[in-house]
């Protein structure tokens, strides 16, 4: 006979279980919001639109984009670690996200221990692009120009720890040039820095740059993904012009609070997942130059924790 503590558990148990999956069910019930840590026109911001109407069709709720950029996502990061742990609120991560623990020896949440990964997006490689009168068309022929003119020539960023940032002092340190910093608040005002030529060059992603080296107002010097892409096919990577080995990819995680249910996040997980198959999501990601990836929350949560080891090792922090 089955003793009483015993099925007590059971039912303790069954009911759990069923609890959970009522709650996948029933989530959601009003509008999801998604927040972007940077503003209009950068990658970012351009991913979390192409995704959110198909994850609005999934969940049959409105997802509200929400732009909080500033304080190198500190600000936007906080806001979500603040937030009700009930999967209404969450944020599309990007490296700085990662690499903040690395610059910044306290911040006002825990980076591994706040937040729970849902999936990892895409990798996003970026391009180096000047702007067409700085006198350059290669990679080694702005190393020489950086290396005969130290601190003569400026790029721009979408801030400190923004993937613009990271990618050039990766690359300054790769070669021992001397560039100076001008950081703005988006990737959108980066291309702006660039097309009136108050800086002279930036790393950055395809989707806000696109349209303008298409139409020669931008001149495209390389990529910094391992082989060339699809977008760019007669374009070189670094690599191969100037520094073996060097790669570089900006990353988009969604988070959700700490102690957001299991059962949202596995619903939000199934939704994106099915969000990233869809024909025409697939295809205007591709185009943006990043490469779909997709998978468990484990998968994206592994991925994150080797990100803030790598940028811990690699940057000094500025406070």
């Amino acid at each position: 006979m089955t003793s009483i503590p015993i099925a007590a558990a059971l039912v303790a148990l069954a009911t759990g279980f069923f609890s959970s999956a009522a709650l996948a069910q029933a989530y959601p019930t009003k509008p999801i919001r998604l927040i972007v840590p940077f503003g209009p026109g950068g990658a970012a911001d351009i991913i979390s639109r192409l995704l959110a109407p198909g994850l609005m069709e999934g969940v049959k709720q409105q997802v509200v984009v929400d732009n909080r950029q500033g304080g190198g996502t500190i600000i936007a990061t906080q806001l979500l670690a603040n937030a009700a742990a009930d999967g209404y609120t969450l944020m599309l991560a990007n490296i700085s996200f990662g690499a903040n623990p690395g610059l910044h020896r306290k911040l006002p949440y825990d980076t591994l221990r706040d937040f729970v990964p849902i999936i990892l997006v895409d990798l996003l490689p970026n391009i180096l692009i000047v702007h067409p009168s700085v006198p350059v068309k290669s990679v080694a022929d702005l190393i020489a120009l950086a290396k005969a003119k130290p601190g003569s020539l400026n790029y721009a960023s979408a801030g400190v720890g923004s993937s613009n940032h990271l990618n050039t002092e990766l690359f300054n340190k790769n070669t021992g040039v001397d560039t100076v910093h001008v950081p703005y608040q988006s990737g959108g005002q980066v291309i702006t820095s660039l097309l009136g030529a108050q800086s002279h060059f930036a790393f950055i992603s395809v989707p806000p740059a696109l349209a303008h080296v298409k139409a020669g107002k931008l001149r495209i010097l390389a990529v910094t993904s391992a082989a060339r892409m699809p977008v760019f096919p007669d374009v070189p990577t670094i690599g191969e012009s100037a520094l073996p080995g060097f790669t570089f990819n900006e990353w988009h995680i969604i988070l959700a609070p700490k102690g957001t249910p299991n059962a949202v996040i596995a619903r939000l997980n199934s939704e994106l997942n099915r969000v990233l198959t869809i024909p025409d999501v697939k295809e205007r990601i591709a185009t943006l130059g990043a490469e779909v990836r997709g998978g468990k929350p484990e998968d994206a949560a592994a991925y994150l924790k080797n990100e803030v080891s790598r940028w811990t090792k690699v940057l000094t922090p500025i406070n």
